[in-house]
This record gives C-alpha cells, sequence and structure tokens, in this order.
C-alpha cells in the first residue's frame, strides 16, 4: 500500500488500515506466544478514563473463572496499568524464550507492565508507537498457554493502543463501559464509532457506577445520572450489566483481594461468546 504526502493513497487517512477503503489494506493479525492456544479475546473499552474498565475486566475474569473457564488479562494499560495491584500480582513473570503470565490466587493469568518495574508508582514516559509495541509484545512474547477467555484491558481514547489492538490481536468482542453521565456517555461513543469502522463486534454496554445504595435505608441514589436496567439499550446496543458504587468492592481492589468479591455479573458472557471449549 503506498502513501501520498503521509495519506493513504485511496483516501485521507492519515494511517493505514483505517479507512476500510479497497486500497487501504489493514495489517495482518498476530499469533500469540509460543503455543497458547486461546479460545476467545474480548477487549474491555471505553473512550473515557475513569468509568471502571479495569474493574469491569477483574470482575468479569473473576466470574468467568468462577464458572470453570480458563481466564487470563492482558494488561493493555500502559501507562496507568492496574489490574496486578487489584489482584495482589507483584512478582516478575519468569522467562524461558518467552515471558510467562504471572498467576493469581485464583489461577488467573495476569500481564502487565507493573510486573516488570521496580516500583509499582513508576511512571512509564513514552511515546504512542512504543506503547503500542509494549502491547503487541503481550500478545505475542507470553506464552499463555491454553485459556478459553483472555481479557484485554484496554486504555482510554481512540488513540494508538484501541488502533493496535483492533488491527493486529483477533478480537472476538468488544464490551463498552460507561458511567450514567451524558457527558462520558458522549466521549464513550466515540469509542462505539471506533469499533465500528474498525468492524469490530460490539457485544454491549456495561453502565458502571450506576447508583449507591443506603446502607441504612436502601435508598438508591443515582449519582451520577439515570441508572439503566440489563437489557435495555443504550446507542442501539444491549446493556450487559448495569453495576452499583460498591464501597466493599472498592476495598478488595485496593487491598488485592478482587477475587473474595461476591458481586455476580457477566454470567451471559459464555452465552454472548457461544465458546465451544469443554469447561474443565
Amino acid at each position: 500500500m503506498s502513501k501520498e504526502n503521509g495519506q493513504c493513497s485511496g483516501c485521507s487517512e492519515m494511517k493505514e488500515g483505517t479507512c476500510g477503503g479497497e486500497k487501504c489494506s489493514p495489517p495482518p493479525k498476530l499469533h500469540p506466544g509460543g503455543q497458547s492456544k486461546i479460545g476467545r479475546v474480548i477487549a474491555v473499552m471505553s473512550g473515557k478514563g475513569g468509568v471502571g474498565k479495569s474493574s469491569v475486566t477483574a470482575l468479569m475474569a473473576v466470574n468467568l473463572k468462577r464458572m470453570g473457564y480458563k481466564v487470563g488479562i492482558l494488561d493493555a494499560d500502559i501507562t496507568g496499568p492496574s489490574i496486578p495491584k487489584m489482584f495482589g500480582v507483584k512478582r516478575v513473570p519468569q522467562s524461558r524464550g518467552l515471558l510467562l503470565p504471572a498467576q493469581s490466587r485464583t489461577g488467573i493469568s495476569i500481564m502487565s507492565l507493573n510486573l516488570l518495574l521496580e516500583r509499582e508508582d513508576e511512571p512509564v514516559i513514552w511515546r504512542g508507537p512504543i506503547i503500542s509495541g509494549a502491547v503487541q509484545q503481550f500478545w505475542t512474547g507470553v506464552n499463555w498457554g491454553e485459556l478459553d477467555y483472555l481479557l484485554l484491558d484496554m486504555p482510554p481514547g481512540t488513540g494508538d493502543v484501541p488502533l493496535t489492538v483492533l488491527q493486529q490481536i483477533p478480537v472476538d468482542g468488544i464490551v463498552v463501559v460507561t458511567s450514567p453521565q451524558d457527558l462520558a456517555v458522549m466521549v464513550v461513543k466515540k469509542a462505539v464509532r471506533m469499533a465500528g469502522i474498525m468492524e469490530a463486534h460490539l457485544l454491549g454496554f456495561v453502565q458502571n457506577m450506576a447508583y449507591a445504595t443506603c446502607p441504612k435505608c436502601g435508598e438508591k441514589f443515582e449519582i451520577f445520572g439515570k441508572a439503566l436496567q440489563k437489557g435495555d439499550t443504550l446507542d442501539g446496543l444491549p446493556v450487559l450489566e448495569v453495576l452499583p458504587i460498591d464501597q466493599e468492592l472498592t476495598r478488595l481492589c485496593d487491598t488485592g483481594l478482587v477475587e473474595d468479591t461476591t458481586t455476580k455479573a457477566f454470567e451471559d458472557i459464555p452465552k454472548l461468546m457461544k465458546v465451544n471449549t469443554q469447561v474443565s
């Protein structure tokens, strides 16, 4: 494919493979590292930061694991990784030619840049292409083994990393996370539009931080805007889950004990993904 003046010769896009035109061919999909066998890849994304993508990813992983599936998490939020802290995982993965993912207490495979840093609060001051390269390495340079599900905890926005993931990793479905606030929904829809342009399969929305419940009287307060119901539609997509502000979940995430949560969610994911892998 040729470029003229930094643009695709078949359209006005500045990046190859983003326009969908006949002359704009996307790069080939990459294979996972080693002998990895991954059943389904689900990306958890949002155009907006601070809506709880990582907690949604963690809850999905925990509950899929409880259902008997083999689960891994690729922490693609390179500059703001939080998955290791939620699961209390600190050790550096060992390398045998390929990196080996760390294992949580219940056996969830995890790869994150924070597992390779000396300090968890050490900043990653990299430009976009280097960050995208790190995500590619976490896909091609890690021996994931056999997994029914690999969840990708995506960074906010529609920039280099989401573009790299959707172009080069075979994503089977996308879960979009938002909060009820109209401002958040407006920004989140940018990610929905991006997925549409990339012809990626959107599973639906998760409305996070939908409400808070008074511990004394049980009254629900919709702090950030009107809460939806599971099964509703938003922007033409189904609402898969409606999650409240949960003080106990916050505590468990902060102390590395997210696997102790009693929150039940995402039981419909296997039906949505139609995983043929036999539960062990």
